[in-house]
């Protein structure tokens, strides 16, 4: 019985130590609080980021800080034999534009970019805004620190860059600084085109926008839940027979809820919860907060898998707001406000997420499915370059979550015996041999 006992414990532990990669695990614990709380100072030190704000500066204004977040990356570059390559991204914008663009203005974004070393033009992105903003959108002189709005973000997504930069991945990873979310999402939208039109293969944009507030204006205090924010479908909106035909199918088959930025958002959703279950990841679905819009919506515009990673609680006394006090009230974004161990915490999601799709093999980008009036669900899919084998993910259809799966080795079609296809949706997603696994792929064809 004692040896029969040990048996099944070392089976266990042999199964669940192969469900994880045990470098995860060492880049959560390399992720610096005080490196952290360093770069939110510097950035927040800088007076103001308006996108519309001083240039020439060495230390006050948005060009002073765009130029030292570029060195920050030149410095991690130089710490790994020049892995990165960093450079600036940039679009002018006359006056008029919109309301918010008060002159002409050049909105510069800040990129860095580790090589994948098999598949170099696949990638995984982490956005910052560099930009701040006070009450009036306008104001591009008065102090704006946005401590929380968004050095948090930036800072997180240089740190991801130290820690990350140590490593080797198959895919690229992008760490980005973009400019002029506060204007109208400029940045987003001008980097997202110099994407589209390099023809990259982008697996998903995480991008992180306030990660750093642990108490929220209704009173509530929580430093482990976390919102994802993701829409339900995401298509390229300029491409109108597209979007009717895919419209029609999701009517017959399903697929409201299972757009590709929704199974970015589940894949961040599982990373979390196997290498990191002390947190509480929060999928919201919607593209942002109620009426409002992010640094992903312009990749979402032109057909990229994109998310929003922010606080779960808010404090809008401390965002978008002139620093004063008021009725005992203590406005402004400034650095007392931002909580650095939770910063660390969302900036090891970004990094364990990233780690893992950019370890992975490519999703299937064909899979059919059938087993209409039977008592089985088919699935096919195409094979791809550097999957050991494939799994199947089934869900109940009113369930957030991929909560069923099956591992079904190197093969392109399986047959679910005994799983009605009316009573789930299904997805299959790449395994590699390191384990790590593409993000699920809801079917996009029918077997006949």
């Amino acid at each position: 019985m004692k040896k029969t006992f040990i048996i099944l414990t070392l089976l266990y532990a042999s199964a669940t130590y192969c469900q994880t990669d045990p470098k995860i695990y060492d880049i959560i614990d390399a992720i610096s609080e005080e490196r952290l709380k360093d770069d939110v100072k510097t950035l927040a030190d800088f007076g103001t980021r308006h996108t519309l704000s001083d240039t020439i500066s060495d230390t006050r204004g948005i060009g002073a800080a765009r130029r030292w977040i570029k060195s920050q990356f030149d410095n991690i570059s130089k710490d790994c034999n020049n892995c990165l390559e960093v450079f600036y991204q940039k679009n002018f914008f006359e006056k008029g534009t919109n309301q918010r663009i008060a002159k002409d203005v050049n909105i510069v974004n800040v990129v860095a970019i580790q090589r994948g070393t098999k598949y170099p033009n696949r990638y995984i992105i982490m956005s910052g805004d560099i930009d701040s903003r006070v009450s009036d959108p306008n104001d591009y002189t008065s102090d704006s620190p946005g401590a929380n709005d968004n050095a948090t973000g930036m800072a997180g997504t240089m740190e991801a860059a130290r820690v990350l930069s140590k490593y080797k991945f198959e895919s690229s990873i992008v760490y980005l600084g973009l400019s002029g979310e506060e204007q109208g999402l400029f940045g987003g939208q001008g980097f997202a085109k110099y994407a589209k039109d390099n023809n990259w293969d982008i697996i998903g944009v995480l991008n992180n926008d306030m990660i750093g507030n642990i108490k929220g204006v209704d009173g509530v205090i929580d430093n482990r839940t976390f919102r994802i924010f993701s829409e339900p479908i995401t298509t390229d909106e300029t491409d109108a027979e597209k979007l009717a035909r895919q419209a029609r199918a999701r009517r017959f088959y399903g697929g409201e809820v299972d757009g590709i930025s929704r199974q970015l958002a589940r894949y961040v959703y599982t990373t979390t919860k196997t290498y990191m279950p002390e947190m509480n990841p929060m999928m919201v679905y919607r593209l942002d907060r109620f009426g409002r819009g992010g640094h992903h919506r312009p990749f979402n515009d032109l057909g990229f898998a994109g998310i929003r990673i922010m606080e779960a609680h808010e404090n809008y006394t401390q965002q978008h707001q002139d620093i004063r006090t008021e009725n005992g009230i203590n406005y402004g974004d400034t650095f007392e406000h931002v909580n650095f161990p939770y910063c660390k915490k969302l900036t090891a999601v970004n990094a364990i997420t990233m780690a893992s799709l950019a370890s992975a093999p490519p999703a299937p980008e064909e899979v059919s499915i059938g087993g209409i009036v039977e008592a089985s669900a088919k699935l096919q899919w195409n094979k791809v370059d550097g999957a050991k084998g494939y799994k199947i993910y089934w869900r109940d259809t009113t369930s957030p979550t991929w909560d069923n799966s099956r591992y079904v080795g190197d093969v392109s079609e399986f047959t679910l015996d005994g799983i009605v296809i009316d009573n789930f949706f299904f997805g299959i997603a790449s395994v590699g041999n390191n384990g790590h696994e593409s993000v699920v792929i809801f079917p996009n064809g029918i077997i006949r």
